[in-house]
């Protein structure tokens, strides 16, 4: 395999592993957040009271998530 192929596998397995690291962390604001705003069997549509909820936890969690991340960064500098 010469240098170029390595290159370009390599920045594949980078892609592949940041859309999994994705996956997960919608996988966690699923879970978390659903089980904090949805109380009981959902209708067709959310509540008004749902849907605040499910907006301001998915924000709470990404500014969270995102802290984290730019903690552990400045951490291996």
């Amino acid at each position: 395999m010469d240098a170029s192929h390595a290159s370009e596998l390599q920045y594949f397995l980078e892609q592949e592993k940041q859309k999994a690291v994705l996956n997960e962390l919608v996988g966690k604001l699923t879970d978390v957040c659903w089980d904090k705003c949805i109380t009981g069997t959902p209708g067709s549509k959310f509540s008004s009271g749902e849907s605040s909820c499910l907006t301001n936890c998915a924000q709470r969690f990404l500014e969270t998530s995102s802290l984290i991340l730019r903690r552990f960064q400045s951490l291996q500098q």
